[in-house]
């Protein structure tokens, strides 16, 4: 939680100072860092509520880190195709809205990751384990669990709905529901950081990777 701090942190302060040299470039402010402050008393609670504590050892690590960051990673090359290569195939002639300048990217979208994640996956599902926990005694945990991250995943998809033809639609809510059920599989098996770890994944590859090459081969660097 501490790295996590330290790196909002830092995008905090690299926004004030990128701000001059990129004047659209999207800000990050210190009530962004406050608004991850909740995730600190969930993650105590989360032994409580029946889950994976972010202390907590389990018998393969590649399922908190590697195969979660991997998932995230294939559905960030399919958006990649599905809206790069097929949508917009011409190069940009600035930085669209969703990329932002490297490193300020890393930055950025590594806290945004963690935040999206906290009220996306932490609050929500910690809280129906807690609250099943104590209306129900433990009794249907798990299909308490699988209801609560099917509503989950449904919320990003569905928020970010596009407008465009059929397919992309279909498109658009297959693929974001699928990366978010994915998170929330990873969640019960591993812990908060594998939903994290699938997120950053993607980013890594939507956000940051492509930003990397419109910045400096599409744009020459600008």
């Amino acid at each position: 939680m501490a790295i996590i701090l330290a790196i909002a942190c830092i995008a905090v302060l690299y926004s004030q100072h990128i701000i001059q040299y990129y004047p659209t470039a999207r800000q990050w402010h210190w009530v962004n860092v406050y608004w991850l402050l909740p995730a600190i008393p969930f993650l105590l609670l989360q032994r409580k509520a029946g889950l994976i504590g972010p202390f907590d050892s389990i018998t393969d690590t590649s399922k908190r880190y590697g195969l979660p960051l991997f998932t995230g990673f294939i559905f960030g090359l399919l958006d990649l195709i599905v809206l790069k290569f097929l949508q917009h195939p011409e190069p940009y002639q600035r930085l669209p809205a969703f990329l932002q300048p490297f490193p300020y990217s890393i930055f950025l979208y590594s806290a945004g990751a963690f935040e999206v994640e906290i009220y996306y996956r932490l609050i929500p599902i910690t809280a129906a384990m807690l609250l099943g926990r104590w209306l129900l005694n433990g009794k249907y945990a798990m299909q308490i669990f699988w209801a609560i991250a099917i509503l989950t995943s449904l919320r990003e998809p569905i928020e970010q709905l596009p407008s465009q033809n059929i397919w992309f639609i279909i498109y658009s809510f297959v693929s974001g529901f699928a990366m978010n059920f994915f998170q929330a599989y990873y969640y019960k098996e591993a812990g908060f950081a594998a939903a994290i770890s699938t997120r950053l994944g993607h980013y890594l590859v939507w956000h940051i990777l492509l930003g990397i090459f419109v910045q400096y081969v599409e744009l020459g660097g600008k």
